[in-house]
């Protein structure tokens, strides 16, 4: 052996003898004895095997209602997503249709305004003696909205052209149309 390694020995057996010194005087001191004689009693009482076999049994019956509750939850989840999904494809068909009613509508509403206004035409270029008794069989606001679509000049010699009772009615009917619409 050299010195080296002989010293090292030493100092190894040096340190381990300032250890256990520090250790008996900590283990000496009233309080620090009293206190790890109570916490290895406490120990001691606390590990009993009925004690720890009823905490396991505790803490197994709460892993077993944490598993259900968690059972539960996935379950949930499943069925909000599967009721997600459906409700996703209920508003996209929704949707379709109302865009299919809308397109329809307006072709609806294109159509009828070009048969109206086709019949516009005709009853224009009728002579206004022959107009007046077709105008004559009409509803009164049926006639004047065919006449409110007229050029003016047409409208009014179709309109001398009709019995005066009629003409008259037809004339309130224009007057009122506009009469609940907003000034400003």
């Amino acid at each position: 052996m050299t010195i080296r390694s002989r010293g090292r020995g030493i100092l190894a057996a040096l340190a381990l003898v300032f250890v256990s010194a520090a250790l008996m005087r900590i283990a000496s001191l009233p309080g620090v004895a009293a206190g790890l004689a109570s916490a290895a009693d406490s120990a001691r009482q606390c590990l009993s095997e009925t004690d720890t076999a009823a905490l396991l049994d505790t803490l197994r019956a709460r892993e077993a209602k944490l598993e259900q509750r968690e059972g539960a939850l996935a379950d949930r989840a499943q069925a909000l997503g599967v009721a997600e999904k459906g409700m996703e494809e209920r508003l996209a068909a929704l949707r379709k249709a109302e865009d299919d009613l809308s397109k329809t509508v307006t072709f609806a509403d294109t159509a009828a305004d070009s048969d109206v206004a086709r019949l516009v035409a005709i009853y224009e270029n009728m002579k206004p003696r022959e107009a007046a008794p077709l105008f004559e069989t009409m509803a009164p606001d049926f006639a004047a909205g065919f006449l409110a679509r007229m050029k003016p000049e047409t409208a009014a010699a179709v309109m001398a052209s009709l019995d005066p009772k009629f003409a008259y009615s037809v004339s309130v009917i224009f007057a009122g149309r506009n009469a609940g619409a907003p000034k400003n």
